[in-house]
């Protein structure tokens, strides 16, 4: 029995691939698999997955296809793997050796669907952020209190989920080439039931300035705003106790995240806030109102969502604008980004 498969989709990463295998090679836990996807990549990737393969033949799959995308890498690889859990690594990331070891074991002594960790933002030189090592809860059952999963960031590379919860994903008609780790994740918690917490530093996210995460177009929110509105609509269907969930997730990621990396563009953000939350209003009508941004579930969840509820105050009285000039200057300042 494989217990673990670590999928690695592979685009123009060369010269970060071999420490990301390394850190892989050197992992505790046996019976793993890692599966690695070359997406078409043009530059070395390719010859730099056969060596590894070819040392390790035991512990390598190889997928050499053309460019899809990441989305669709990581699905093909989700398609050959074998475990029994289901982790993602990025090749530009590396991770501890007991980064599966300590997962796995989590997972499998809570009957958990999905187990987390805690990670660190560096550039390879300076690490600029710890996060997910503090969390207030050792569990989060999620039927029981849905509120708190605005807690657990939206990566997928900090995690890892039963395998039954990724082999057949829900569609979607439009694929956007930004915010896809969010979408992906708010679909697999339409499955889930339960998600455990690792409270170590077991992963190192690397910050590449040429990261798609750094930027975003406005030509790339259209495709973020249909297919987050096409996932409220499985939400309606499927788990309707979880809409309460996702609208305060919109607001999160859509009306905060978002507009915090727009905010970097050359165009005035006053018209894209207004559409923002028209957007919104229209498709996530509980955000609004929501109890699980609220003080009463700050005070009485120790502390869970606070920031949510404080930057909900200042996007209400229209005072987002500022507080995004606020946040940034004091993200230049200490070199340390609160992400959300």
């Amino acid at each position: 029995m494989t217990k673990l498969s670590i999928v690695v989709p592979c685009y123009k990463v060369d010269k970060y691939l071999s420490r990301c295998l390394n850190s892989l090679i050197a992992q505790t836990l046996d019976q793993i698999e890692i599966v690695c996807v070359n997406d078409g990549s043009p530059d070395r990737c390719s010859k730099i997955l056969n060596d590894y393969a070819k040392t390790r033949p035991d512990l390598f799959t190889i997928i050499n296809k053309e460019n899809e995308g990441v989305l669709k890498a990581r699905q093909d690889g989700i398609d050959a793997a074998k475990g029994e859990y289901i982790g993602f690594v990025d090749p530009d990331d590396y991770v501890s050796p007991d980064f599966a070891k300590s997962l796995y074991e989590a997972a499998k002594e809570q009957n958990a669907d999905i187990a987390c960790c805690g990670f660190r933002r560096t550039d390879g030189k300076k690490i600029y952020s710890t996060e997910m090592t503090a969390f207030p809860y050792n569990e989060i059952k999620i039927d029981d209190e849905p509120g708190l999963l605005l807690e657990v960031n939206s990566a997928l590379w900090n995690k890892i989920f039963r395998a039954e919860l990724l082999k057949n994903p829900e569609k979607l008609s439009v694929t956007p080439k930004a915010f896809t780790d969010m979408l992906s994740h708010q679909l697999i918690l339409m499955n889930a039931a339960k998600i455990v917490f690792v409270n170590k530093t077991l992963i190192s996210y690397t910050i590449r300035d040429e990261s798609i995460i750094t930027s975003i177009t406005p030509e790339m929110v259209h495709d973020i705003y249909k297919s987050m509105s096409q996932v409220r609509s499985l939400y309606e269907k499927r788990t309707p106790q979880l809409l309460g969930y996702l609208d305060a997730s919109a607001f999160l990621h859509l009306g905060i995240s978002l507009m915090y990396r727009l905010s970097f563009g050359n165009d005035p953000l006053t018209g894209t806030i207004r559409r923002n939350r028209e957007f919104l209003n229209r498709y996530f009508p509980g955000w609004r109102h929501n109890q699980y941004i609220s003080l009463k579930f700050v005070l009485t969840h120790r502390g869970a969502n606070l920031k949510v509820c404080i930057v909900s105050i200042f996007y209400k009285l229209g005072l987002l604008n500022a507080f995004l000039f606020i946040y940034k200057f004091l993200a230049d300042t200490f070199k340390r980004d609160i992400k959300w």
